[in-house]
């Protein structure tokens, strides 16, 4: 087991393959610009979210939170990812209306996240591995607890506790106008929920967020996106069947490589520069990952790059 972090002296590696990708493919630049269909499959994602909701405001416990593991929580996992298409302005050719879209399609989610999201995904991608800017990075409180299976399965089953705590010591920062509408529009949206269909309805969307951020297939993601398989491989990608239920997120070195190509789009980009990918690992299976990341004496939080930055004072 790592008894610390895995220090870079170089820069992340996307930006110069980026550049190099674009000297002998220079046909990569049509794949830019957003997805018009994103919209509609989000918009109908919302409604059959809150279909679910409304049909199971009088169920028993156990069939919410059955629904919300087999149904429910797949659909919010869309959603966020949804989210993280719109922080890259990948719906919308305005970037307001990526934003306003994003608290809409947040709704079903049950807590604010759209534009909080937004703030510190775009930091992870201009500062990856960056110790104090990237908040994907585990704490160090973190990185101690996950050195026993048994505590890197319970980190796991609370993954969505950790994403959203996690920032407030890493990179607090004071709330804008934008995540105070954020936040104003889900609350009332949620008093309406409970107002007109119950506690069991309004639970059951919080309820299919963490369960999916948990153990849950697709939270695989989560884990297969940085954490270190191959000594010196940052970022990892997956290109299983899952994907057609996360905008293609497992594309993530296409999608580092290139964050202004839609999720829709990236297997394109991989098809069209295949030998810029075919040497790096890739995770067969998100469910495999998390297995292998519990049951590994030689993974757990400290399997993750970070780098020191030098900055300027004021």
């Amino acid at each position: 087991m790592p008894n610390g972090f895995i220090w870079s002296s170089v820069d992340e590696p996307h930006a110069a393959r980026r550049r190099e990708m674009l000297r002998t493919h220079p046909e990569i630049k049509e794949l830019y610009g957003p997805c018009s269909r994103t919209k509609y499959v989000c918009t109908l994602l919302v409604g059959l979210q809150l279909s679910l909701a409304f049909l199971l405001r009088d169920a028993p416990w156990w069939l919410i939170v059955l629904v919300a593991y087999a149904v429910g929580g797949v659909i919010n996992q869309a959603l966020l990812l949804a989210i993280h298409e719109l922080s890259h302005n990948l719906a919308f050719r305005k970037p307001w209306h990526n934003r306003v879209f994003g608290v809409f399609i947040n709704l079903p989610v049950g807590v604010p996240v759209a534009e909080t999201f937004r703030y510190y995904h775009l930091r992870h991608h201009i500062h990856q591995g960056d110790e104090r800017l990237d908040t994907d990075i585990p704490t160090e409180f973190e990185a101690r607890l996950l050195r026993h299976r048994a505590s890197k399965l319970l980190w796991l089953s609370c993954q969505g506790f950790a994403y959203a705590l996690r920032p407030l010591f890493v990179h607090p920062k004071k709330p804008g106008a934008s995540e105070i509408t954020n936040l104003l529009v889900q609350v009332a949206f949620n008093v309406a929920v409970f107002h007109f269909w119950g506690g069991k309805a309004l639970a059951y969307l919080p309820i299919s967020s963490l369960i999916v951020m948990g153990l849950h297939p697709i939270a695989g993601h989560y884990i297969s996106e940085h954490y270190v398989f191959r000594e010196g491989q940052e970022t990892y990608s997956y290109y299983g069947p899952l994907n057609v239920l996360a905008f293609n997120v497992g594309y993530h070195n296409e999608h580092h490589d290139f964050p202004y190509v839609p999720g829709s789009r990236l297997p394109k980009l991989r098809a069209m520069a295949p030998e810029f990918y075919d040497g790096l690992l890739s995770h067969q299976s998100w469910t495999a990952t998390l297995w292998n990341f519990v049951m590994s004496p030689s993974l757990g939080g400290y399997s993750r790059i970070k780098r020191r930055v030098e900055r300027r004072r004021d």
